[in-house]
């Protein structure tokens, strides 16, 4: 995985899916590297003036020498190491996390005062402001990201980036405290999570257990081949364009996210003995139902992007209307095609051999 995300992942009730004779292979991967943190500017050590929400021990003590070279409080002298081996003098078991881990918080390697005020703060555990804005003043392309217009619950609830991330030193990329998709099911495991507009969340754990034929991305175990953990200007968080309707015109950049890794040709073309399995012969019936410039259906139709108990991801079921009444699919595979019995439409059935 190349992100976490987050976490998150992801997250969703309804988004995009694989279709009937796409290639089973895994997404490729992509580039998605954040904008390059930029080094904090110096901070000021010096106790805050005012009400403090947060004292370091020994300052509070008037324990200087702990720390400083002297003992007077109002002259102390110059700190008697390194700072982080000052530091590490007391918090042993920091010392030894940024010991082992293998990826570390350049900045917190570099000294822990990047981030902590020695003395006091007007925030938590000594930050030199509240998060989530003391890591955005870092990591520019996090906060480009949760400006987007789809966001992200988890940068700015509880704990905020420490959600997913430990800011310190972890053994998984990005600093992430589990691996990414153990980090979006761990959080996405339960039902009656809901998001920002009040609409039902899945339960993915649930859903991956209960539905042993996973999309190739849930598969790798890939949540960010589809979703950007930290925010989006797609629905639910997707990294590329996908309509968010039942039913949608066609037009093929709204189904971006979809062409990242399946040939176009399995909605584009009409007739086709090779980018899709779902046609009768030659004539293509993903096109038939997708490729309609007024009211074509959007592959929620018939699938279920992340796992279902049908091959290519074929759903039992799908929720139509605002009541969200689950209209029954009731597709059957057969090795030369298929059928679709009482859904949208009468019993219908296709085959793929082409009739000379």
């Amino acid at each position: 995985m190349k992100y976490l995300s987050a976490v998150i992942a992801f997250v969703l009730s309804a988004s995009l899916v694989a279709a009937p004779g796409a290639s089973a292979e895994p997404p490729p991967a992509k580039d998605k590297k954040p904008a390059a943190a930029q080094p904090r500017k110096a901070t000021s050590v010096a106790p805050i003036k005012g009400a403090a929400v947060s004292s370091h021990g020994p300052y509070e003590a008037g324990d200087c020498s702990l720390c400083h070279q002297g003992k007077d409080p109002k002259n102390p002298g110059p700190v008697a190491g390194p700072i982080n081996k000052v530091c590490y003098s007391c918090h042993e078991d920091m010392q030894e996390l940024m010991g082992k881990a293998k990826v570390k918080h350049r900045i917190a390697d570099e000294a822990c005062t990047n981030c902590h005020n020695p003395h006091n703060s007007a925030s938590r555990k000594l930050l030199y402001a509240d998060l989530p804005n003391m890591c955005l003043d870092c990591h520019a392309g996090v906060k480009t990201a949760m400006g987007a217009s789809v966001k992200h619950e988890a940068m700015s609830s509880g704990r905020g980036c420490m959600n997913c991330h430990n800011p310190h030193a972890s053994n998984v990329e990005h600093m992430l405290t589990r691996l990414p998709f153990d980090q979006c099911v761990g959080c996405h495991d339960k039902d009656g999570v809901v998001d920002a507009a009040g609409k039902p969340l899945t339960n993915y754990k649930k859903l991956l257990d209960e539905n042993p034929v996973h999309h190739a991305p849930v598969a790798g175990k890939d949540c960010s081949s589809c979703h950007q953990p930290h925010g989006s200007e797609n629905f639910r968080l997707l990294v590329a364009p996908y309509p968010a309707q039942f039913y949608s015109p066609f037009d093929p950049a709204k189904y971006a996210l979809c062409f990242t890794c399946h040939d176009d040709k399995m909605v584009t073309a009409a007739e086709t003995t090779t980018a899709t399995r779902f046609r009768d012969g030659a004539r293509n019936l993903h096109y038939v139902h997708v490729n309609n410039p007024s009211r074509g259906r959007t592959c929620r139709a018939c699938h279920e992007v992340h796992a279902s108990k049908q091959p290519f991801q074929v759903r039992d079921g799908v929720p139509f209307g605002p009541k969200g009444w689950i209209l029954k699919v009731n597709f059957k595979a057969n090795p030369d095609g298929g059928t679709c019995d009482k859904t949208c439409h009468t019993v219908k059935s296709y085959v793929n051999t082409v009739k000379k």
